[in-house]
């Protein structure tokens, strides 16, 4: 049986903490006992989720912007006490076929997805290893293990947040530090809006399994952790088959036109219009 006790009154900050996996993580981790500070680019929603659920930090958080990543961890340090977990969580996820995609909303998709991992972990790296303790938790995707047409610069920002985060494992060994990667299959948040559920795919995961995954992840520090089980194990089945037959079965389970023309436009034009022009 796991033991949550250790994660009382450790410091969390949260990216992307406002909604989704990162709102189910903080309110997880809140209830074991940490104390929680979330950010989000969106002020008023980080507002709204830090107030209602009384958090114990919550304010706007640009992880593209080095000052305003900076300047939050910074309060955060003076408001609570030293960070002990960074979750990197901040993430958008535009679909369509990469020709389509404009190149500002590539570069957004780097510099959210990519860039803001790499800046929060310097940052809390700064501050953790002259104490010689901390994890940061990056939230990656089983997306970061293969291919999917109609996310092939999602699918590249994936793959970089785990290389990094693998890398900074070996780096820092002995630092006393931890660092993990959270391989999420598809999860019921907005970034899912409109896009069907093949039916041969192992089912989409609720934002709370996620969440318990990252609380388990506390207890006991692992280098990566795939949710669902079902659909981690799919994932790395499929990439130990030599290629054309990973290829082949991927799109026996529906891979090929899910994130293509299979899309609900409609239902999805709400999420797509936010992550295009909101800032991060």
């Amino acid at each position: 049986m796991t033991d949550f006790g250790i994660i009382r009154g450790k410091v969390v900050v949260i990216t992307g903490g406002a909604r989704g996996i990162g709102l189910a993580t903080a309110t997880t981790l809140q209830r074991y006992g940490a104390k929680i500070a979330i950010g989000d680019v969106d002020e008023t929603a980080v507002k709204e989720s830090g107030t209602a659920r009384d958090f114990d930090h919550y304010g706007r958080l640009d992880v593209t912007d080095q000052q305003s990543f900076g300047t939050f961890l910074d309060e955060v340090e003076r408001r609570l006490g030293p960070i002990d977990v960074l979750v990197n969580n901040a993430g958008i996820m535009p679909t369509g076929k990469v020709i389509d995609e404009p190149d500002a909303l590539t570069r957004r998709l780097l510099d959210i997805n990519v860039y803001g991992v790499i800046l929060g972990s310097k940052l809390a790296l700064a501050r953790m290893l002259p104490r010689g303790r901390g994890h940061i938790i990056n939230i990656a995707s089983l997306a970061g293990e293969t291919h999917i047409p109609g996310l092939a610069t999602y699918n590249a920002t994936k793959h970089a947040v785990l290389g990094f985060t693998d890398t900074l494992r070996e780096e820092y060994r002995g630092s006393g530090l931890s660092f993990s990667s959270v391989l999420p299959t598809l999860t019921k948040t907005e970034l899912i809006s409109g896009v069907p559920t093949p039916p041969l795919m192992p089912r989409p995961a609720e934002p709370a399994e996620i969440a318990e995954a990252i609380a388990k992840l506390l207890v006991q520090p692992r280098s990566k952790v795939r949710v669902t089980r079902a659909a981690g194990l799919l994932s790395q089945v499929v990439g130990l088959l030599p290629e054309p037959i990973g290829d082949a079965v991927a799109r026996v389970f529906g891979s090929q036109h899910a994130f293509l023309e299979q899309v609900d436009a409609g239902a999805r034009k709400a999420y797509e219009q936010r992550v295009r022009t909101e800032p991060q």
